[in-house]
């Protein structure tokens, strides 16, 4: 919500702003922001005690320039006063795009926003890239006819592993009564490889017990 205010070179105004800050330390949320710069520019010089709060903030906002700003400063005065009335109608769109453009504590700029989504589309092409996944088609093959191809799909599907994902399967004669298993499989190519996934899960203990070997039959990028 947006918040006002007005006459800064008054004490009217400053009470205003002593009253906004009882219990803050900044105009808005608990970080310097432009805000603060903004009120900062209106208010002619540190009010001192009979404004503490907003005395302590000035002294807050005048360090955080000060950082910003390491050069020595030789002093510099303004002279004459303009009148409220004439200063209002002197501050132009000109000026508002100063204000805008003003960004001394980490506001975005137009440049700032073009290299994060630079790097925002970077990022999404490498996880895009990372996560191809392939589709592949096996054949597990039993020791005998006596095999027991339900358990034998049971000890195939009990692998699990991130990027590995079991799909469907059916049963194919092979002869002399020997059936083989032939089941499809999904796998994310960084997670999973698989040759690793034969030679260390698939046909050594307990798994081997029921698989004599497994065969590549297909396999396809998606």
């Amino acid at each position: 919500m947006a918040v006002t205010f007005s006459n800064l070179h008054t004490e009217s105004g400053l009470k205003s702003l002593n009253d906004f800050l009882t219990g803050k330390s900044y105009i808005s949320g608990d970080k310097l922001t432009k805000d603060d710069i903004k009120v900062y520019a209106a208010v002619l010089k540190n009010p001192g005690d009979s404004f503490p709060n907003v005395s302590q903030w000035y002294n807050c906002v005048s360090s955080h320039l000060a950082a910003s700003f390491p050069g020595k400063a030789v002093g510099v005065s303004l002279a004459g006063k303009a009148d409220p009335a004439q200063s209002a109608e002197a501050k132009s769109p000109a000026a508002d795009d100063d204000d805008d453009d003003l960004d001394l504590f980490g506001d975005e700029t137009e440049e700032d926003k073009k290299a994060a989504e630079e790097r925002e589309a970077a990022k999404k092409s490498a996880k895009k890239k990372e996560s191809g996944k392939s589709s592949v088609l096996m054949d597990v093959k039993p020791w005998d006819d006596e095999t027991d191809m339900k358990q034998l799909e049971e000890a195939v599907r009990s692998v699990e592993m991130p990027g590995l994902l079991w799909g469907a399967s059916k049963l194919v004669a092979v002869g002399y009564g020997i059936k083989k298993l032939q089941i499809m499989l999904t796998i994310v190519d960084d997670l999973v490889s698989v040759d690793t996934l034969i030679e260390e899960y698939l046909t050594v203990e307990p798994r081997n017990e029921y698989i004599q070997s497994c065969d590549i039959v297909a396999f396809n990028k998606i």
